[in-house]
């Protein structure tokens, strides 16, 4: 049966034998499904640094705002990326706040961390001296390390605090999780002063966590800790599983559409047209009945009705389309009708796809050619703020309007990070980029991000000057690596007279297979492309040699002028 994450947890944060508590904690667990499966829980603890003025609002916004906005950001974007992101900012507004105050003495500061857990794997932030532990099989392990100095005769000094600097040095890290895993989060007025020992029988009781929550921080106050005392506990209580029948089912319940034709309805909508057709997918132009607005209707090909793997990829493309939202990318329509079949709206587009624009464009306007380019650029982008990578970037998966609007389809093949942290018991088999356009690392298995997306950009680019491929037609053959040692890069220039030598280099260096000679983002890859780089312009031949020239006749010129003035100086010798 169908399992989803369950974890019970508590905290407790007390001022001890201090007038003012400056330590904050908080955790929360979502009661939407979606927002569980999708974001997972949070934890949180921070402790004000006491020496600085302002260390009780400090460790409050720290808490506050990472529980807040955590769950505010997309879901596509991995933990990592959203808790980097969030604590980055808190730090710069606090780092800000505190140089309001006159001295340095005083500020917003405070040690900080955090435990999001999502999937069966918990992600923890820290930077400071609070803690964070894992508590299995009654055995206690602490994975954060105390950012601290010491001076000697037991006097020490935090090295790292959020609001700090106006860079965070944060640290960050990922726990694989067992079912009745326990996650401690304290500060120092809890671990310095209860032995380890006494934490690890606590956190092996079978008691509620509120409960050992309250002897934490009892255990600390027994203990004579003088300074502020918090401590948060969860229990991981059920991972996140599905068992293959039951996901299959769940993929399943949705019927695979029948044969489509024109004057068809389906759900509110005829039918106009087919529009493309695959052994993997349908497409067709179909009209909303009620308002006459018209869109593309995707549908899965009746060759998968059992492939379990083939549905589920099907569903992601949708779900990751509607999360990335870009005017260089097709949009897919959220629906709000209740399906009878299995498929998914997009926006209508008129116009044909790159492949065909190269055709009828040859030679192409470099002005024209370099306007498209823009644009994919701008819609790769987009995928990449939602730390998406497309990986299957070709010309037949741009769509080109009359009006020369670019924009990027098919999400097949996308990689999302936040989606990868969900469990996911179905995957796709093998890789589905397309040879040719698709970096070969990626083909060969290999993840190799933005700048896979980058090697398809600089080839269509090329393609698009040249109209041919920058390693030959054979590189559609090639099936290893050696394979590929065996391909040289071809001048882009080979084919087009007209284009100059830095932006062939520019093309070179995007396509390289080697990821250390390749641009990492499409930015710079842009940058080169549109502007000359030095790094690329080589000593013209001709140019050398017109400057050879010069110089010699610089230099008979002066030759002659001294003879001339010679022959003067002669001339009125004799004279006299």
């Amino acid at each position: 049966m169908s399992k989803v994450l369950k974890v019970n947890a508590a905290f407790q944060s007390d001022a001890g034998v201090k007038p003012v508590n400056e330590d904050a904690a908080g955790f929360f667990i979502p009661e939407d499904g979606y927002l569980l499966s999708n974001k997972g829980v949070a934890l949180s603890l921070a402790d004000g640094v006491s020496s600085a003025e302002a260390g009780k609002e400090a460790s409050r916004t720290a808490v506050d705002r990472f529980i807040e906005e955590y769950f505010q950001t997309p879901d596509t974007w991995s933990v990592a990326k959203s808790g980097e992101q969030i604590l980055s900012t808190i730090n710069l507004k606090l780092f800000r706040k505190s140089h309001e105050f006159s001295t340095d003495s005083k500020g917003y500061l405070a040690t900080f961390s955090s435990v999001v857990i999502k999937g069966g794997t918990a992600h923890f932030f820290h930077v400071g001296d609070s803690r964070i532990y894992l508590c299995r099989n009654n055995v206690l392990t602490q994975y954060s390390t105390d950012h601290v100095a010491s001076l000697g005769q037991d006097k020490r000094f935090l090295t790292r605090a959020i609001g700090m600097d106006n860079r965070l040095h944060l640290d960050y890290g990922r726990i694989p999780l067992e079912e009745g895993d326990r996650l401690l989060l304290t500060s120092d007025g809890v671990h310095d002063f209860v032995a380890h020992e006494k934490l690890v029988e606590m956190m092996s009781q079978n008691e509620p966590m509120q409960v050992i929550c309250e002897q934490l921080i009892l255990a600390a106050k027994q203990d004579e800790s003088d300074d502020n005392i918090s401590a948060v506990v969860a229990e991981i209580a059920q991972l996140p599983y599905e068992s293959l029948d039951d996901y299959s089912a769940k993929l399943t319940r949705l019927p695979f559409p029948p044969a489509l034709y024109p004057g068809l309805k389906l759900d509110g909508y005829e039918v106009i047209k087919e529009l493309f057709a695959s052994s993997r997918s349908q497409l067709y132009l179909v009209q909303d009945i009620e308002t006459g607005a018209q869109f593309a209707m995707k549908t899965p090909s009746i060759n998968f009705e059992e492939d379990t793997s083939y549905i589920d990829q099907f569903i992601q493309e949708e779900w990751i389309g509607i999360r990335i939202q870009h005017p260089n990318v097709v949009k897919i329509i959220r629906q709000n009708r209740t399906r009878s079949f299995l498929y998914y709206l997009m926006e209508f587009v008129e116009g044909i796809s790159l492949a065909d624009w190269i055709n009828d464009n040859q030679p192409p306007s470099p002005k024209r050619a370099i306007n498209i380019v823009k644009q994919i650029a701008e819609g790769l982008n987009a995928f990449h703020q939602n730390e998406a990578i497309h990986q299957d970037l070709k010309p037949g998966n741009v769509i080109v309007t009359p009006e020369e609007k670019a924009l990027i389809l098919d999400f097949g093949s996308v990689f999302v990070a936040g989606l990868a942290e969900c469990i996911r018991p179905i995957q796709a088999e093998g890789v589905l980029g397309t040879a040719g356009y698709s970096d070969p690392l990626y083909l060969r298995g290999h993840n190799s991000g933005i700048q896979g997306d980058v090697y398809s950009l600089a080839t269509i680019t090329y393609e698009m000057f040249t109209h041919h491929l920058p390693y030959g037609e054979q590189i559609e053959q090639c099936r290893s690596a050696l394979d590929y040692d065996q391909l040289r890069y071809c001048e882009a220039s080979k084919y087009n007279l007209v284009i100059p030598e830095w932006f062939d280099g520019a093309l070179k260096k995007g396509c390289e297979f080697d990821l250390e000679l390749r641009y990492r983002t499409v930015d710079q890859f842009m940058k080169d492309l549109l502007q000359p780089n030095p790094e690329f312009l080589k000593e013209d031949p001709v140019v050398k040699k017109n400057a050879s020239t010069l110089i010699f006749w610089k230099l008979m010129s002066g030759f002659w002028f001294v003879t001339f003035l010679l022959l003067i100086y002669l001339f009125t010798q004799n004279k006299l």
